[in-house]
């Protein structure tokens, strides 16, 4: 949460001249609700189940980068779809996530004491993250270019605008973020 993957993912379609898609977006458009009204109005397992499908969706529409909510891994099936696919876990730590989002309302699973919360999800998490991670970039401290750069480098990628060999085609379109 507040990693900044839908900043990160949009910057490296561009520099890898491909499509971007956002599967919390996609859920927002298609229940014309915010994914917090959807928490609050229906609970988590009702959200987690519409998650579940939006992914499975993105995953077999969606040639690009993709970036998928942070809590999607939880669901085995989600898991292992991503398997063999080319998978970036953006990471950072608390302190940054405050900074970055003030662990505000507007993210349901904070609502009550943001700060143990969010370190009891990472911790629970992370496993499951680095189970389909090809690589980890942290974000902490970095500007959205930093990072893009760095997730870039960490997947061998060269981007559609340099000078470079472009990289396996079946990578550029099949690589993932979260």
């Amino acid at each position: 949460m507040g990693v900044g993957k839908s900043t990160v993912g949009a910057l490296l379609a561009e520099r890898l001249g491909c499509r971007f898609r956002d599967t919390d977006e996609n859920i927002v458009a298609e229940q014309g609700r915010t994914i917090a009204d959807i928490f609050v109005d229906e609970g988590e397992p009702v959200f987690r189940a519409i998650e579940k499908q939006a992914v499975r969706r993105a995953l077999a529409e969606h040639d690009g980068v993709l970036a998928l909510g942070g809590g999607s891994v939880l669901d085995a099936d989600t898991r292992a779809l991503l398997a063999g696919q080319p998978v970036v876990y953006l990471s950072m730590d608390v302190e940054e996530a405050v900074q970055r989002t003030g662990l505000n309302a507007a993210r349901p699973l904070l609502a009550v004491n943001p700060r143990r919360t969010w370190r009891e999800l990472m911790d629970a998490r992370r496993p499951l993250y680095g189970e389909v991670a090809s690589a980890v970039v942290a974000t902490d401290g970095r500007t959205p270019e930093e990072v893009t750069r760095a997730v870039l480098d960490a997947l061998e990628l060269k981007t559609a605008s340099s000078g470079e060999e472009s990289p396996d085609p079946r990578q550029e379109d099949t690589w993932r973020t979260r």
